[in-house]
């Protein structure tokens, strides 16, 4: 039984660790993007909470030569 109960905790504990991580993977990208673009619209703040971590990776990476933040959401650059 403290063999299950131990999984089940440490189970827990790493999905709160990617929870934690994520989240601050969006706050970042949030200040960044409003650093670089201004107010965000309504949409792009729900993409970015919405999003796996590897779009939130790669959204992160466009920042750098986007110009528009519709470059930065774009999916024909997938």
């Amino acid at each position: 039984m403290k063999s299950f109960l131990k999984k089940y905790f440490d189970q827990g504990r790493q999905e709160g660790h990617q929870e934690g991580r994520q989240e601050g993977e969006v706050r970042l990208l949030l200040r960044l993007l409003r650093k670089r673009f201004g107010d965000l619209p309504g949409w792009a703040e729900e993409r970015l909470r919405l999003a796996s971590s590897a779009m939130l990776e790669t959204w992160s990476e466009r920042i750098l030569t986007a110009s528009t933040l519709d470059e930065v959401f774009s999916e024909q650059n997938r």
